[in-house]
């Protein structure tokens, strides 16, 4: 894949607003039953839709499947966003990236599994995600930031619903965007708040240098979503707030 056909395929991503706080809609917390209809409910007020995959091994649960997502891509343009809470990622990777999705986000914990994934997601000409758990030093990071355009901190324990974020999850957000900074990332990688997304959460995590929040349950059980959508919006990142150099 040449150069220019990556960059028109990693594009949606690449466009995501800068000025406020990203939703990257959680579609585990939505009516399962429904997910079409849930989607085309949500797209207007989505900056991208988050698939959970599992595997049953990284993760207690068996996820969204890549026929799945592929049988919901018709239905808007909203970029799609897959999660890979799995071991040995670089062939589901391939897998969702034919169905469909934008951008595939890989764990760190899997180690030697990281790079051939991520190779994999380029061949697709797709944008790449590192996920780091609670228990993983944000260090693990590093060697892998050029790499990629997001990184997700997950901030309960991982694959669980409904859990109170952590205590140290603010003083990692802080830790990874000053990483961002010290490695000359901090422009060109997204960090995306996995986990606890609740109202009293959310202004801390931005504060403390979230881009977006992976929300579910605070949209789906909301009684007025447009609203709930204007007041995250109203969030801005520090990193928003800083004008980009001309």
């Amino acid at each position: 894949m040449s150069s220019a056909d990556a960059a028109s395929s990693t594009r949606p991503v690449a466009r995501l607003p800068d000025g406020r706080l990203l939703v990257d809609v959680s579609l585990w917390s939505a009516d399962l039953a429904c997910l079409g209809a849930e989607i085309e409910r949500t797209a207007p007020v989505a900056d991208l839709f988050h698939f959970d995959v599992g595997d049953s091994h990284f993760v207690p649960d068996l996820l969204f499947f890549p026929d799945l997502l592929a049988a919901l891509r018709p239905l808007t343009t909203v970029p799609f966003h897959a999660h890979l809470m799995v071991h040995r990622p670089a062939l589901l990777a391939a897998l969702f990236a034919q169905a469909g999705a934008d951008l595939i986000t890989v764990h760190v914990e899997t180690g030697d599994d990281v790079v051939p994934a991520f190779d994999t997601i380029r061949q697709h000409g797709k944008a790449a995600g590192l996920a780091l758990t609670l228990d993983t030093p944000i260090s693990a990071a590093r060697p892998f930031l050029d790499a990629v355009d997001v990184v997700v901190l997950v901030g309960t324990p991982i694959g669980t619903r409904g859990t109170g974020l952590a205590p140290a999850a603010l003083d990692r957000l802080r830790t990874l965007r000053g990483l961002l900074r010290e490695t000359g990332r901090d422009r060109a990688v997204k960090i995306l708040a996995d986990g606890g997304i609740r109202q009293p959460t959310v202004g801390p995590l931005a504060d403390a240098g979230a881009d977006g929040v992976v929300a579910g349950s605070l949209l789906f059980g909301s009684a007025d979503l447009p609203a709930t959508i204007r007041w995250l919006h109203q969030h801005v990142p520090p990193r928003a707030m800083t004008k980009r150099p001309r």
